[in-house]
C-alpha cells in the first residue's frame, strides 16, 4: 500500500520494476493461445486513467517480448479480444469492461503474479469493491499470499484501509512518500469567497488573467460541465468538457483538444480529478467544491506536477460549502498557503464538518495499524477523512 503526493511519473514506479522483473524472467507474448493468462493486471476507476497507463506500460514495454493490452468501456468488445488473443502480458483494464472479459473466457489467471489497484482508495469507495471481491474470488486467481498486490493512491482514509487490508497479505507494507495526504506545496492555493450567482462573472474575471493557458475548472455535477463550457464559448472562451455522460469518442476528442492548446479550458467533472498527468496545466478553478477533502486535493494535483510550479482559485460558497472550511484551512496551513480570516471564522463556527479532525493526529494518509498516527519530526497533519456523500458521476 503506497501512499505518495500528487506528482507526475508514479505509475512508472510500479511499471518499471514489474516490466524489468517479466524481462529478467523472458517472459514473451503468444498469439497461439485462445485463452490468455497475463502476469499483471493493473486495474484503474476511469477510462482516461487506464489509457494513460497503459501507453506508458507500452512504451516502456517497447521493443520486449512483454506486451500490454488495455480493456475499457466505449470501444468495441469484439476489438478488444482480438487485441487480447494476439498475446496479452499486462492487461490494463476498468472494473466493469475487465470482468466482461474475464467472464467471457478469454482470459485467465492462474499464472497472474502482479495485481495493481491505481486510486485504489476511490476504487473501493465508489462502488467497485464487489467487482475487486469478485476479481480476487474469480477461479484460478491466485491467493493473496502467492500474487503481489499493490495499491497506489495520494490518500488512504482508515476506512478504505480496512477494506484493502483484505486484499493483501496480512504483513502487508504501507510506504509513505514525502508529506502526503496533503497538497502540494507547489500549488499556489487561493480561496475566494463567493456567492451561487457571482460565480460565473468571478470565473470570467479569473480566466481573464489565464489567458491561453491551460487551465481546468471542476464543477460537481454532468449538467453544471455541459453549461458552463456552454457558457464559456458564448463568452468567446474556447471551452470543452469531459464527464461521465460523453461518449468515449467525446472524451477523447476533448482531452486531445485541451492538451494541443486548441480548447485551452477544459470543464470537468470528478471523472478528470484522479491520475491524468497532462502537461503544462498551470490552472485549476473549483466552480463547485467537492464534498471531501482528499477529492480537492486530488483536484489541484492536475497542477504544480514535476517539479512545475501552478495556482488553483477556490470559490467558497458560505452557504454550501461550509461543512469542508475546517478541512480546507488544515490542508492551506499545511502547504504554507495563506488562510483568509473569514475562513478561519467559517471553519471555527462549523461544527461536526467533513474530515475534520479535532486531534489533528490521524489523517488519510498514515498506516491504520499504527493507531492512525505517523511520526514525521513534528510536521503537521492534516486532517482528511472519507465522506459519506457519493460524486454525481460514473467512473468508468
Amino acid at each position: 500500500m503506497r501512499c505518495l503526493k500528487q506528482t507526475s511519473g508514479d505509475r512508472a514506479a510500479f511499471l518499471l520494476p514489474i516490466l524489468q522483473q517479466l524481462m529478467v524472467d523472458g517472459v514473451a507474448a503468444s498469439q497461439f493461445s485462445e485463452i490468455q493468462e497475463p502476469e499483471v493486471i493493473i486495474v484503474a476507476p476511469t477510462r482516461e486513467l487506464i489509457n494513460q497507463i497503459y501507453m506508458e506500460a507500452r512504451k516502456f514495454a517497447h521493443g520486449t517480448c512483454v506486451r500490454p493490452v488495455v480493456v475499457y468501456g466505449g470501444i468495441s468488445t469484439g476489438h478488444t479480444i482480438r487485441e487480447i488473443l494476439k498475446g496479452c502480458n499486462v492487461l490494463c483494464g476498468t472494473p466493469g469492461r475487465l470482468m466482461d472479459i474475464i467472464g467471457r473466457g478469454k482470459i485467465g489467471l492462474s499464472k497472474l503474479r502482479y495485481l495493481v489497484l491505481d486510486e485504489a482508495d476511490r476504487m473501493l469507495d465508489m462502488g467497485f469493491e464487489p467487482a475487486m471481491r469478485k476479481l480476487v474470488g474469480s477461479p484460478g486467481m491466485p491467493a493473496k499470499e502467492h500474487r503481489q498486490t499493490l495499491m497506489f493512491s495520494a490518500t488512504y482514509p482508515e476506512d478504505i484501509q480496512k477494506l484493502a487490508a483484505d486484499f493483501l497479505k496480512k504483513d502487508y507494507l504501507f510506504l509513505a512518500v514525502g508529506v502526503v495526504g496533503g497538497a502540494c506545496s507547489d500549488v499556489e492555493q487561493v480561496v475566494v469567497q463567493v456567492t451561487k450567482f457571482s460565480k460565473r462573472d468571478q470565473l470570467l474575471e479569473v480566466l481573464k488573467t489565464t489567458g491561453s493557458e491551460r487551465t481546468m475548472v471542476f464543477v460537481e455535477t454532468k449538467r453544471q460541465a455541459d453549461f458552463i463550457a456552454t457558457f464559456l464559448c458564448q463568452e468567446k472562451v474556447n471551452t470543452t468538457s469531459i464527464h461521465g455522460d460523453r461518449e468515449q469518442r467525446e472524451r477523447e476528442q476533448a482531452l486531445g483538444d485541451f492538451r494541443s492548446g486548441r480548447c485551452p479550458v477544459l470543464v470537468a467533472t470528478s471523472v478528470a480529478a484522479r491520475g491524468l498527468d497532462i502537461k503544462d496545466v498551470q490552472h485549476i478553478v473549483n466552480f463547485d467544491l467537492p464534498n471531501n477533502i482528499d477529492e480537492y486535493v486530488h483536484r489541484i494535483g492536475r497542477t504544480g506536477r514535476c517539479g512545475n510550479t501552478g495556482r488553483a482559485v477556490c470559490f467558497f460558497d458560505p452557504e454550501a460549502d461550509c461543512n469542508l472550511a475546517r478541512s480546507l484551512v488544515k490542508v492551506l496551513s499545511g502547504a504554507q498557503q495563506e488562510v483568509p480570516k473569514w475562513l478561519e471564522e467559517a471553519a471555527f463556527s462549523a461544527h461536526g464538518t467533513t474530515g475534520f479532525n479535532p486531534g489533528g493526529r490521524t489523517f488519510a494518509s498514515t498506516d491504520s495499524r499504527k493507531g492512525g498516527s505517523f511520526q514525521r519530526d513534528g510536521a503537521s497533519h492534516l486532517a482528511a477523512a472519507l465522506s459519506s456523500g457519493a460524486d454525481d458521476d460514473e467512473w468508468e
